[in-house]
């Protein structure tokens, strides 16, 4: 067997850049690159083994900069997201903090299911210098470091303590990137004495490589039970998730309901299954959805999941499906989450191809006229508010919606809106008028402040158009990587909500009783010992991005504050460089309300009248809430 010698690094890299995914005609290299942030730990090993590549190839293994490690796992998520999780990135970091650091982005992307390679260093091997810089020690476990944090994160986790091992854990890693079921963040961790160990590696392991990504189709009795099921509903309802997106199943998911005339509403990952204005489409569901989806969920009989792992915010809390006899049909390629719901139908299978299989088998069936009417009338009310709430009221303070709507009619129908917490998922998830599947990008399993930069990085490596749009709260948390999108020159618009506060849980906050406690931003008042009745602070953000060499539009408050909002995301979008806006905003100024709960414990004693009066209204809404849905029975046919 013809052998290379070449260190564990060298052998890492070259490895990867020789690994490919494959899906039907599509084949694409699965690693395209490592974003690494360089120190003690890795930059002899991994650092030089980089080096040395982009010296020899430099196409072969690209090296990328990041400025936070956190950061350069939410990039390679967001790339991920963007190819539909068939290509990624690995993330290097040194020892101790370095490692750490990507604790965060670790658990984003194994919440969310996107593939990422961690290569965290790890502390020497042979223990020979202990205790080294950035070790820690627990004199209970010698054989614990930082980096056995990864483990409850990670979906594959191994440390490569000796040369030997690097085949089965490169190889275990790769099965579980490549795997639409287990697929999350993978760990490898690298001591850094064995990251310069040289091995002798076979050419047959440096060699292309294929993986296939599997679209399993379910069994054919199940399929046939879950048409008869649908055919004898009244008032089914579809819930599409992230599953439509990552197996590329919009095309069969409308063929679908163009047919049966089923509606359908959508989780946070499910927008742009469908085009916003579809006929079948109600929008968003749940704790964030429309009147619409959410009334048509209410009264549904049948709850068809696709590729959605319903969470509280698709369910209301479990309180958005409320009709007695309500019978689940989960498709999801895991069976963990087609199980869900005591669902008597499960369908552990991909959703594309389930998809075609029950447009054959209901090809016959259709919902009554009077469910369709009924449905539409109410999508069509919920369009009416939300156009209501789109119209500009001159205000040199605007709400949220307002903002929406300007940078949704500045934007194409193929760029992609970017956010992931404080207010904006759950007004973009109302008010977002998607129109391409691929548009629609927040992330909110979860839920991640600090994601939204970063993110846009990863989408314009993807070849996406990003918007991101990121309030105050967020920006503070991240917004580094802003360096990095000058430095490579990535086109990239950030619109920068600034409300002097965390908008969202301070509307949290004021819901629950607590009167917006701790969620301004206000100096420090003596007398009160809190944040509560100084003065804001004179923080300006439009400059602090400036400084970091980025394109700034800051608009200044007038009553024409929206226009010049739309002219600037024009003016942006025309650029060939990354830019960022800047607008004050009205967090006082909420979207339109889509009959959606959320379930946050409130304190039932306390010498608050304002926590007492929130308890009171929460005791009325629980009592909607059904531990247990559906009944899981078999009908009689």
């Amino acid at each position: 067997m013809a052998t290379r010698k070449m260190t564990v690094s060298q052998a890492v890299v070259e490895f990867l850049a020789h690994q490919y995914t494959v899906d039907g005609d599509y084949r694409e290299r699965t690693i395209q690159g490592v974003f690494g942030i360089f120190g003690h730990g890795n930059v002899a090993g991994i650092g030089q083994a980089l080096k040395q590549l982009s010296v020899e190839n430099p196409s072969l293994m690209p090296y990328y900069q990041a400025r936070n490690e956190q950061a350069m796992v939410h990039e390679s998520s967001a790339f991920a997201r963007m190819k539909r999780r068939r290509a990624t990135f690995a993330c290097a970091a040194s020892v101790g903090p370095g490692a750490t650091n990507m604790l965060t982005g670790a658990a984003v992307a194994t919440t969310n299911h996107l593939p990422v390679l961690l290569l965290p260093s790890d502390t020497f091997a042979n223990r020979a210098s202990d205790p080294v810089l950035q070790q820690l020690e627990m004199p209970h476990d010698a054989t614990l470091s930082v980096n056995d944090a990864f483990k409850p994160l990670s979906r594959f986790f191994d440390r490569v303590q000796r040369p030997e091992q690097l085949y089965s854990a490169l190889l275990g890693a790769m099965r579980v990137l490549t795997d639409p079921v287990e697929t999350g963040a993978v760990t490898i961790c690298l001591p850094e004495d064995v990251q310069a160990e040289v091995i002798d590696v076979p050419e047959e392991f440096l060699a292309d490589r294929e993986w296939r990504i599997r679209r399993p189709r379910a069994e054919s009795d199940v399929l046939k039970e879950v048409a008869r099921v649908i055919a004898s509903s009244k008032a089914p309802l579809i819930i599409a998730g992230g599953g439509v997106i990552y197996s590329d199943a919009h095309v069969a998911l409308q063929a679908f309901v163009e047919q049966t005339k089923i509606p359908v509403g959508t989780s946070q990952a499910g927008v742009g299954s469908l085009n916003w204005d579809h006929p079948q489409l109600l929008g968003s569901v749940g704790a964030t959805g429309t009147t619409a989806a959410n009334r048509a969920a209410k009264d549904a009989d049948v709850v068809i999941g696709i590729g959605t792992r319903y969470s509280d915010f698709t369910t209301s809390s479990r309180t958005a499906f409320q009709n007695p006899n309500v019978r689940f049909i989960n498709i999801n390629i895991a069976s963990f989450d087609a199980f869900k719901h005591a669902s008597a139908l499960p369908v552990v299978a991909d959703a594309r191809e389930s998809l075609k299989e029950l447009t054959a088998l209901l090809s016959t069936f259709a919902t009554t006229s009077d469910y369709q009417s009924k449905y539409a009338k109410d999508k069509s009310g919920w369009d009416a508010v939300v156009d209501a709430a789109f119209v500009d009221q001159k205000r040199a303070l605007p709400s949220q919606s307002e903002i929406i709507h300007a940078v949704q009619s500045a934007s194409d129908a193929q760029d992609t809106v970017i956010c992931a917490a404080g207010s904006l998922p759950g007004d973009l998830h109302k008010l977002w008028r998607v129109r391409s599947p691929l548009g629609y990008h927040v992330e909110y399993a979860f839920s991640c402040m600090g994601y939204e930069i970063a993110a846009g990085l990863g989408a314009a490596r993807a070849g996406a158009t990003p918007i991101v749009m990121v309030g105050d709260g967020s920006y503070l948390m991240m917004h580094t990587e802003i360096v990095s999108a000058v430095a490579e020159g990535l086109k990239v618009i950030i619109v920068l909500i600034q409300n002097h506060g965390y908008a969202s849980i301070g509307h949290l906050s004021e819901s629950i009783g607590s009167e917006r406690f701790g969620t301004q931003y206000r100096y420090r008042d003596a007398a009160s010992n809190n944040f509560e009745g100084g003065k804001k602070l004179p923080v300006d953000l439009a400059a602090n991005a400036a400084s970091l060499g980025i394109d700034v539009i800051d608009i200044n408050a007038s009553s024409s504050t929206i226009a010049d909002l739309h002219t600037a995301v024009k003016k942006a979008k025309a650029s060939s460089k990354a830019t960022l806006i800047h607008i004050n905003s009205d967090p006082l100024l909420y979207s339109p309300d889509g009959e959606g709960w959320w379930d946050v414990p409130i304190a039932p004693i306390s010498t608050q009248k304002s926590t007492q009066d929130a308890y009171a209204q929460y005791k009325d809404e629980i009592s909607l809430q059904r531990p247990l849905l559906g009944n899981g029975k078999k009908d009689k046919k």
